[in-house]
């Protein structure tokens, strides 16, 4: 069976497939007898197919010409699978303890084949619903978001080399556009695709969509989305694009990836611990009140920011004299400068981030696409309460956050709002 032409999989031609792959068939032995072959993808979007064997196993991912959730009706590029893969490479280059390894990508067939990521691995947010402790998540995860942002922006990239990069993953608009309209658009004016716990949230989903500061705060945030090239970033890192156990943290499914503002990634995972946060008193049972979950899940916001600020700023020092062109070390000659220059930069990526956070907490309450965390509550209005919570603390960040200096101050906001 040939597969020169785009297809979507199934089980039976995923096998036929496999066997045409010596990339593939060579990870599981050439076995085919005792292979087991699952579809688990529950995204919005795509295929995904666990591979196993007695000699071997990895994840097939196919992407599919429209949103897997909604049908044909949205139609969708399957080029984002070339973007994945690429992200993925690169990512895993540069932090590969956390990014699972490529094997195979085929760009007719829009498929990555990559490593498996075999239990007791498991989806982050289902660990954060369940009520798991990871405790190097922040350490993981600050590592992941420092090295990655770092290398690929201008403070170790020469120009030359940023802009060909840049170029490259220009290419991936159609999800960029698909961000800039449920994240920054969609939340604040009438769409069909937005939905909340109605009619618990109807009056707060109006307020957002007539409120003029968040307006202006937000077309603030969509205007550094389209146009600010700084890093390579994830695009989409939330709760639901990593995999823990307690001793390992990976990061999969990069293919919102292109070179946007670092504050996106950082923001996006931050703000879904906070959504997590606020979505524990919906997951409390007789004998086990979460209070002491809250506070570990309050920690881990905390460590990631200090942790990243560490991690970042001493790799800036460690290639302060390298290729980077953002600050020359001609004209940044003298410490008191450097620190002056870093300082800024860093306070800077601190605001980008709360906004960043916030607005992704705001798209999941009142936008298209919701989180488990909150759906998984049964009790709509106990759902709704833990959500309002959330709600007011992102409009609280989105539109005050210059005036937060440091991650305490936005751990405080929350306990305040909380209490």
């Amino acid at each position: 069976m040939a597969f020169t032409e785009f297809r979507p999989l199934d089980d039976k031609s995923l096998l036929e497939y496999i066997k045409a792959t010596p990339s593939l068939s060579s990870k599981i032995g050439n076995k085919f007898d005792d292979l087991t072959i699952k579809e688990v993808g529950d995204g919005n979007l795509n295929f995904v197919y666990i591979v196993v064997g007695t000699s071997g196993s990895f994840v097939i991912k196919q992407a599919l010409p429209y949103v897997r959730c909604i049908g044909e009706s949205w139609p969708m590029t399957k080029e984002r699978a070339y973007f994945e893969a690429l992200a993925l490479k690169e990512h895993g280059k540069l932090c590969p303890d956390h990014v699972p390894e490529v094997y195979h990508f085929d760009r007719t067939m829009s498929l990555i084949g990559m490593r498996y990521l075999e239990p007791p691995h498991i989806i982050l947010r289902k660990g954060l619903i369940a009520g798991i402790k990871y405790p190097l998540l922040a350490e993981h995860m600050s590592e992941f978001m420092a090295k990655t942002l770092f290398y690929t922006s201008l403070l170790y990239r020469t120009t030359t080399e940023h802009k060909r990069n840049v170029a490259e993953f220009c290419g991936n608009v159609e999800l960029c556009r698909l961000t800039e309209q449920v994240v920054f658009s969609d939340p604040y004016k009438v769409s069909k695709f937005n939905h909340w716990t109605s009619p618990y949230l109807d009056r707060d989903a109006e307020a957002v969509r007539e409120d003029n500061t968040l307006k202006l705060e937000v077309a603030g945030l969509k205007s550094m989305f389209c146009e600010r090239a700084q890093a390579l970033i994830h695009g989409d890192l939330h709760t639901g694009s990593v995999m823990v156990t307690p001793n390992s943290t990976q990061v999969i499914d990069p293919e919102f990836a292109f070179y946007g503002p670092m504050g996106f990634d950082i923001g996006a995972f931050v703000g879904n611990l906070i959504l997590a946060f606020f979505a524990q008193d919906g997951h409390a049972a007789e004998g086990n009140d979460r209070k002491e979950y809250k506070e570990w899940i309050l920690r881990t916001i905390e460590e990631t920011w200090t942790l990243f600020h560490q991690k970042f700023t001493a790799l800036w020092h460690q290639h302060k004299d390298g290729s980077g062109e953002a600050y020359l070390p001609e004209i940044y000659n003298k410490p008191e400068l450097q620190q002056l220059v870093q300082e800024k930069f860093m306070k800077d990526l601190f605001h980008d981030t709360l906004g960043f956070g916030a607005a992704k907490m705001i798209r999941r309450i009142v936008g298209v696409a919701h989180v488990e965390d909150f759906e998984s509550i049964k009790d709509d209005s106990k759902r709704a309460t833990c959500e309002r919570q959330a709600l007011e603390l992102a409009k609280l960040l989105l539109k005050e956050r210059r005036n937060f200096q440091a991650i305490t101050e936005v751990v405080s906001a929350i306990r305040k709002l909380h209490a």
